[in-house]
């Protein structure tokens, strides 16, 4: 993250061709009000020192004993030690018409010492460490603010004071006095007293849909427009605050749960929204618990879900050094996802329906992306993918050691691992039952998707995130949806339930109400 800032600072300079301090004024004006504090962290930054001397001169990045020294950029033409040297001796003291230098922050890692993001740390720990809504008064894990694992990630709910009131439920007496599953459809019609959730909405198989998933089906991105320094302006920056709370994910954008038009880059399409056009009476019941998190459904009180179980890299991918050693077996996979669907079929009403998704082959990454320049390196065009995936190996954080590598042989046996775990999947599918819900397995669409986009004159590196260079980008997740849609609809047409003839109805009563 150091790196990423100073990179970005220096590049600015460059740009504008202007102080280094001006420059850091510049990011800190385009920055939303209480987050400019962040940027007096590196006040003072020396025009001969790169981002990699700024950062360990910040001890924000470190070299522990027998590890290499970490670097994005080329080492200065002097020593490393004579360059630190002269980063952490820059200045001693605060001064008036500088402000403080460098060594005023030096050792100072954490952003949450700042009075002003005190509070807002605390936030994020507690829905990090807890993957519940930070704001749900009545505890029935749906809220009414957006963050914050809110109804971005689940349905919004409609009475937050009343815990049985919530996207997803069977209606309460359909509905006559008050909208107890928050899908906008109450009241009793006055030309033959039946209630409107009982004209239009019984026997339609209302259901929702839950996505059971890892950070890309989070759909984690950070924007590129933050370290493209011809591109940056205030405008680029105005949706910091609701990334950093929703942990850099976009889940309202999803490939299975979006529901907002997208503003990332592509549009949205999602299951969610193909399965509410398809019925009117699933508005709202979506769940998205991806990076851990608690279902939410009762088996006696709510509707059946269709649930999306996405682990499409995680069993393979981590960032240690003997990557294969830790990589999930093949016993391991099977005995995890059985486990993960006796817990489903205890919560899952009946009728309920959860498709399993094949891994990825991640190879797809290095081949598209390895000699194309990260935007970071766009500028000077000194920084590549193949760059940042050494540097974030020898950090010991890549998110995938054995795919972002130049080693061929490294990446063929991940992929190869990938497809024993997708077998297993696939076994699961054919040969276990339960109570509550079937089973089907699906390939991860990777190659249908890129042959879709090639159609349309895309680029495969499109597909892929820009700055982590990783996970699915947004117009992945949209020509994703539409092939699994048509996949399920042709092969499953049951799992998708009936299309309601009362769709346009529900619409006109819902805009008489005065919805929206």
């Amino acid at each position: 993250g150091c790196v990423l800032v100073v990179s970005v600072v220096e590049q600015l300079a460059q740009w504008h061709n202007s102080t280094v301090k001006a420059a850091m004024e510049r990011l800190c004006n385009y920055i939303p009000g209480k987050y400019q504090i962040i940027c007096h962290m590196l006040c003072r930054i020396d025009r001969e020192m790169n981002a990699d001397v700024v950062c360990h001169s910040l001890k924000l990045c470190k070299q522990d004993p027998g590890q290499p020294l970490c670097h994005l950029y080329p080492p200065p033409k002097v020593s490393w030690f004579s360059t630190f040297f002269k980063a952490t001796d820059c200045g001693r003291s605060f001064k008036a018409e500088t402000g403080p230098s460098i060594t005023c922050f030096t050792g100072f890692s954490s952003v949450c010492a700042f009075p002003l993001l005190a509070n807002l740390c605390e936030k994020i720990k507690y829905v990090i460490r807890n993957k519940l809504p930070f704001e749900d008064f009545d505890g029935d894990k749906f809220s009414t603010f957006p963050t914050l694992r809110g109804y971005h990630w689940r349905g919004r709910d409609c009475n937050d004071k009343n815990t049985t009131v919530y996207p997803g439920r069977r209606p309460d007496n359909w509905d006559v006095e008050s909208d107890s599953n928050c899908n906008g459809i109450w009241g009793v019609d006055p030309k033959d007293g039946i209630p409107y959730e009982e004209k239009f909405c019984k026997g339609a198989d209302s259901q929702g849909v839950v996505l059971l998933g890892d950070s890309a089906g989070a759909h984690f991105h950070i924007p590129p427009e933050w370290m493209t320094v011809t591109q940056m302006s205030v405008k680029s920056f105005a949706n910091l605050p609701m990334a950093f709370t929703d942990e850099l994910d976009w889940p309202q954008f999803s490939e299975i749960t979006g529901f907002l038009n997208s503003t990332i880059g592509g549009w949205t399409d999602s299951l969610y929204l193909r399965l509410r056009r398809r019925n009117r009476c699933n508005h709202r019941d979506l769940q998205n618990i991806s990076q851990n998190g608690t279902l939410a459904r009762n088996q006696l009180l709510d509707n059946p879900a269709i649930v999306i179980y996405a682990t499409i890299g995680n069993d393979v991918c981590n960032g240690n050094r003997d990557t294969l050693a830790h990589m999930t077996t093949p016993k391991e996979m099977f005995s995890n996802v059985v486990q993960a669907l006796q817990y489903l079929d205890s919560r899952l009403p009946n009728g309920s329906h959860v498709i399993l998704t094949g891994l990825v082959d991640g190879r797809f990454l290095w081949d598209n992306l390895h000699d194309r320049y990260h935007p970071l390196g766009q500028l000077n065009r000194d920084v590549t993918y193949s760059q940042l995936y050494s540097y974030l190996d020898c950090l010991q954080v890549s998110p995938c050691s054995g795919w972002l590598t130049s080693n061929e042989t490294l990446r063929n046996l991940t992929s190869e691992r990938a497809l024993q775990l997708s077998n297993v999947l696939q076994e699961i599918a054919r040969s276990e039952k339960f109570t509550n819900f079937d089973v089907f397995y699906m390939d991860f669409p990777l190659r249908q998707t890129a042959e879709e986009w090639h159609k349309m004159g895309g680029e495969p590196w499109q597909l892929i995130e820009p700055v982590d260079g990783f996970h699915p980008s947004q117009i992945a997740a949209a020509l994703g949806t539409s092939i699994t849609w048509q996949k399920v609809l042709r092969e499953w047409p049951q799992v998708l339930g009936k299309e309601n003839p009362f769709n346009d109805h529900i619409e006109a009563v819902f805009k008489d109400q005065g919805g929206h």
